[in-house]
């Protein structure tokens, strides 16, 4: 059995344990209240902008005019991969590196070994995971959480278009956490480039039908459209993402910790309790030593 002292230096430290993780999830719960807002806000007109976007992209036959569809052969792949500066959100990041790791093992196995396959990190989980093990990353924006606004993600969606307008890349996935709410969020690998056509849908008869396609009448012509609305459109579904990845971290530290102070909470009864069984020990220790002595002065 551990000695009182031994017992209060570690009463004393899960105490200061839990208040640290206490006031985490304050922090974290305040901050993931403007990140879900502005998620939410986002996501109705990212999904219908979305859906304008694949009608639109299926409506354009011209290979030249529809650019951002391209299909290529999947040989120059790029994998955006997003994750947090910071650590203490339970297994937020594990479970991106676990999933970009599957895929660059089977779904892109043969641009992984090509050497065709490239990475752009967001976060620095990601950047030192990926760095230290040696694999390509082309470009990491660790920094652009401290300020996430629709400029900076402008910025890198930009660069993003002109590389896969280039034929630099085939296509470009984007692996991140999308929010669901505080204690869920679900793991997800989304096509950015090329833009992906209007899923069938099957019906009652067993038929497929295309969901939701529309037939555009073109005003402005065809070449204005994908010079201003498709790029914005690209632009809108990555800020969507970053948006969702951010409201994430924060929603799994905001759990994390509110478990880790239960446990602390727990971890404190039980040492209470130790403690009191060893105080309690020792006092009947000290009496029996005393009643003993006692006895053998009478003697």
């Amino acid at each position: 059995m551990p000695s009182l002292k031994e017992v209060r230096i570690r009463i004393a430290s899960v105490k200061s344990t839990q208040q640290i993780t206490s006031a985490m999830k304050m922090v974290a719960a305040s901050k993931l209240r403007r990140a879900q807002n502005a998620i939410l806000k986002m996501r109705p007109y990212a999904a219908k902008l979305k859906e304008i976007l694949q009608n639109l992209s299926a409506s354009i036959d011209s290979s030249a005019d529809n650019l951002y569809a391209r299909q290529g052969n999947s040989n120059k792949v790029l994998l955006i991969v997003l994750t947090s500066n910071r650590g203490l959100c339970g297994a937020f990041n594990s479970n991106v590196l676990k999933m970009t790791l599957s895929c660059i093992n089977e779904k892109y196995a043969t641009a992984s070994q090509q050497g065709t396959l490239s990475l752009m990190t967001i976060g620095k989980k990601g950047t030192e995971f990926f760095t230290k093990r040696g694999y390509n990353v082309v470009e990491s924006h660790d920094g652009i959480y401290d300020n996430l606004t629709w400029d900076n993600a402008s910025v890198i969606a930009n660069g993003l278009m002109k590389s896969f307008a280039s034929g630099e890349y085939d296509r470009i996935d984007i692996i991140y956490n999308q929010f669901k709410n505080a204690a869920v969020q679900k793991l997800t690998v989304e096509q950015f480039l090329p833009v992906e056509a209007p899923k069938e849908e099957p019906t009652d008869a067993g038929k497929k039908v295309e969901s939701s396609k529309v037939d555009y009448i073109f005003e402005p012509s065809q070449e204005e459209i994908v010079t201003e609305l498709i790029p914005k459109s690209l632009k809108i579904q990555f800020y969507k993402a970053l948006l969702d990845s951010f409201a994430s971290e924060h929603g799994a530290r905001m759990t994390a910790m509110h478990q880790a102070t239960d446990n602390a909470r727990d971890l404190l009864r039980d040492l209470n309790l130790a403690y009191n069984k060893a105080r309690q020990a020792s006092i009947t220790k000290e009496i029996l030593e005393i009643v003993g002595g006692a006895e053998a002065l009478k003697g």
